[in-house]
């Protein structure tokens, strides 16, 4: 295959910006063409046993993510510019992405052959096959590092060499980073020096080997290629681009990356995606969201958490890189420094810098912060901050439901309506509100391309109305659960749509309705079945509440009653303490209620914390919740 028989490889070029007359520069002409031929691993040892989806969309190329990265050097080469990264004040092109990526490569494969030789782990699998010895055959490569460079590097050193990339986080405890190394059977782990004491640690208890990823070359200043001629710089793309070209190659259908579960019924799951999936979700996110090679993307979302992986990784990190755009990381969320960066790329002026950042995604929690921000800010700076985020694109909004008062109010402030979208670990995104056309509060819009859904309900009919559990089949579907056979066959409906365990509903034109996890959000009530979510939706419109969480209850005569737990806002507590009472009541609650709920959905239980327990990403776990105030 030729780069120019590769639609989808041209599409990253030829992206144009909707707002201006510039266009993504194309591929130069190449004095050669590549021969992919066969690529792939050897089996997994634990071989899915899930019905096999035969997917016929259009416009799906059966690739890997790899491919992209020689179009990505084509493209380097018509613009010695074109930066892929930006951390820490630094900046990275695709040339310094792809070297250190294959100086891990190369890595992995020597060190794997040695180990395997040595006979020091049992882990790696260098089965005979087509690509023979010095390729990992599906091996898992654990990576721990920040938001930077290092890790993206780390994840294309793995692909490149054949191995499966197990993406692990440096707030897991040790405890949880043990089981996920364990379960996977990480053979190396990959960490940067900044953890590297830690990490040493961690590998010696997982019997896996341990190695430090070296720090990628960044763009010295007024450079991209370190002052090389253009005849370096040639020399150079060419010589990459034949290594790549002479490396062993993994076929869509093997696996490419691991990412575990929450676990909220027993112990993480790995979820086990693939090369071909992973190429077809970044393809229907670019689609769906016009991302285009002109688009800089402020990226504050994590990379590796257990509960939440594919926003920040697929929606955030690999769908810009394959459209060509510029990620810029801030590793760790601030509310001044996300309104500070865009005052920085739109001064007040009405001028656009040239980093100037054009998307963002958050979660809801994020959004809440920088309302809060916000209104902490001397007038001047608050016209300043709204004025710089209305110059965005596109800003979304995910991984739990958005607050209508958080919707409304951001969109008084930035004159944005957040894109709310629907995904999971398992096929990363299936429903999305509209890039343009309505955007629709309390839902999660409509299929992507080429993804199909279903509701089935209790009786198990499937019908495009009424209420019931989501039901998705899509290119981006993963390949199985890791060692969970039985696990992954429970998981499919004998038509290969995934059981998504939502509850849902569609509305009048078609935008599906998140009703809430079928064992968590669901509450049934003196045999009404009740959504969790539309209820706290309604309780957040009070003045006094500033977050809740509803969930249900078990009782002898219901069944279940709503129990409601309150966050109130601070201007309540404050009236509360000088008039000594609660900041609100039950008995006010309910009063209030009676003209917005029905009867049965009002909650008779209440209680008022100070904060409400969540994870990383901003969601709160009803299970735990639930077991606790049952006690």
């Amino acid at each position: 295959m030729s780069f120019k028989a590769s639609n989808h490889i041209r599409r990253l070029f030829l992206h144009s910006a909707s707002s201006s007359s510039y266009k993504c520069p194309p591929p130069p002409p190449l004095m050669f063409s590549f021969s992919w031929g066969r690529i792939g691993f050897s089996p997994l040892r634990h071989p899915p046993r899930h019905r096999l989806l035969s997917v016929k969309a259009a416009g799906v190329s059966p690739h890997t993510f790899m491919e992209v990265t020689k179009a990505a050097l084509a493209r380097a080469s018509a613009s010695h510019e074109s930066v892929a990264i930006r951390a820490e004040n630094k900046s990275y092109n695709y040339v310094q992405l792809i070297s250190s990526a294959l100086k891990i490569s190369n890595f992995l494969c020597s060190e794997g052959l040695k180990t395997m030789q040595e006979g020091k782990n049992g882990r790696f699998s260098f089965a005979e096959g087509n690509h023979g010895a010095g390729y990992l055959h599906g091996a898992r490569i654990g990576i721990v590092a920040k938001p930077s460079a290092e890790f993206v590097a780390g994840v294309l050193g793995t692909w490149l060499s054949g191995g499966v990339a197990v993406p692990l986080a440096l707030s897991y405890p040790e405890a949880e980073l043990l089981y996920v190394m364990n379960d996977s059977d990480v053979s190396i782990l990959l960490s940067t020096q900044e953890h590297r004491e830690l990490m040493e640690n961690v590998a010696v208890k997982s019997s896996a080997y341990f190695s430090i990823i070296p720090d990628v070359n960044s763009i010295t200043s007024g450079t991209s290629f370190d002052a090389q001629s253009g005849k370096g710089v040639t020399d150079l793309l060419t010589n990459l681009m034949v290594e790549i070209d002479s490396l062993r190659r993994a076929e869509g259908d093997d696996p490419a990356l691991i990412l575990y579960t929450s676990g909220t019924t027993g112990k993480p799951k790995g979820v086990v995606h693939t090369h071909k999936s992973i190429i077809s979700q970044v393809q229907i996110l670019a689609e769906a969201w016009e991302y285009k090679c002109t688009d800089q993307f402020l990226h504050c979302l994590p990379l590796h958490h257990i509960h939440h992986h594919v926003h920040g990784l697929f929606n955030a990190l690999l769908a810009p890189l394959y459209a060509g755009a510029l990620v810029e990381f801030m590793p760790k969320f601030s509310v001044r420094g996300v309104w500070q960066r865009w005052r920085v790329s739109y001064p007040k002026d009405g001028s656009k810098a040239d980093d100037a950042i054009t998307l963002f995604t958050g979660v809801p929690t994020m959004y809440s912060r920088l309302l809060q921000g916000y209104e902490t800010m001397e007038p001047d700076l608050q016209a300043a901050s709204a004025l710089a985020a209305r110059q965005l694109r596109l800003m979304m909004c995910g991984s739990s439901a958005l607050p209508y008062p958080v919707l409304k109010q951001w969109e008084d402030v930035t004159g944005h309506r957040l894109l709310e979208r629907y995904g999971m670990t398992e096929f990363v995104m299936a429903i999305s509100n509209p890039l343009h056309g309505i955007r629709k509060a309390g839902t999660v819009g409509k299929p992507l391309p080429r993804v199909e859904v279903k509701i089935i309900a209790d009786d198990n009919e499937a019908g495009a109305k009424g209420v019931g559990e989501l039901c998705v089949r899509s290119p981006s579907l993963f390949k199985e659960y890791w060692k969970r056979p039985e696990v992954t066959e429970e998981s499919f409906t004998d038509g290969g749509f995934f059981k998504t365990g939502d509850t849902v509903t569609v509305d009048e034109d078609g935008y599906y309705i998140i009703l809430g996890r079928s064992n968590a959000d669901i509450m049934k009530v003196g045999g009404y079945k009740l959504s969790a979510l539309e209820i706290e939706a309604v309780l957040l419109e009070h003045q006094a509440v500033s977050e809740c969480c509803v969930l249900g209850l078990p009782d002898k005569d219901y069944g279940e009653v709503v129990c409601a737990v309150i966050v109130p806002h601070e201007d309540a507590k404050r009236r509360a303490e000088q008039d000594l009472k609660a900041a609100i009541s039950l008995e006010e609650l309910v009063n209030w209620s009676k003209e917005k709920l029905a009867p049965y959905k009002i909650p008779t239980r209440l209680f008022l914390w100070e904060t409400l327990p969540r994870n990383a990403m901003g969601k709160v776990n009803k299970k735990e919740l639930k077991k606790l105030l049952a006690e």
